[in-house]
């Protein structure tokens, strides 16, 4: 091989081999999210480059529900009953829906034409501890007019085995210019309804 092509063939080696370096260089510096699979399963996912070095080892996804760290144990479907004091007399029942995202809707025993569907919000103020507020458009049944928003308040405390729940509550009716037209206070208590409860738990 003449001096030329053997300073070609030199010039294409090293040309190469540089290369290789540079690409060696460049994945082992590669953020890990996206990059190499070595010694992981089929499916796992991997530290993403915010979290540091990668150990390649398998991740899963885990739900809410089953995290050690959730305390919301007010989630679920409930049996509610709200009695007034000091007279003591049952003024509404129905079913409640607590969500893990914090809002909350119930289906009252109200005449459907009076609006006996209401929304709220809840926070979680301490050990077994949570606050409640809804809010509904009150109609008369009778003319078939709004009256105004009422708001329903309650401050419960959950049973440690999150079986029952009880606290108090507050309601006041509004006009549509926001004039308190009553205000009831009393008891409410609530019972889990679970895949098993029958009806007759419920009447």
């Amino acid at each position: 091989m003449d001096s030329g092509k053997r300073t070609v063939f030199k010039i294409a080696i090293t040309g190469t081999l540089a290369m290789v370096f540079l690409g060696m260089v460049l994945v082992s510096k590669a953020p890990a999210g996206c990059g190499s699979s070595e010694g992981s399963k089929p499916g796992a996912i991997q530290p993403q480059s915010w979290q540091g070095p990668a150990r390649f080892s398998p991740v899963s996804f885990v739900l809410v529900a089953d995290d050690e760290r959730s305390d919301d144990g007010i989630v679920g479907f409930w049996n509610v009953k709200f009695v007034s004091e000091p007279d003591g007399m049952v003024i509404d029942h129905g079913f409640a829906q607590w969500h893990r995202d914090g809002t909350e809707i119930m289906n009252s025993a109200r005449p459907a034409a009076s609006s006996n569907f209401c929304l709220g919000v809840w926070k979680k103020t301490g050990a077994f501890r949570y606050t409640l507020n809804h809010l509904a458009l009150s109609s008369d049944p009778s003319t078939d007019t709004l009256i105004g928003p009422a708001q329903i308040r309650e401050d419960v405390v959950l049973d440690p085995d999150a079986d029952t729940y009880a606290g108090t509550f507050t309601i006041d009716q509004y006009s549509l210019s926001g004039h308190l037209l009553a205000h009831i206070e009393g008891k409410v208590t609530a019972i889990r309804i679970t895949v098993n409860t029958p009806v007759a738990d419920v009447l």
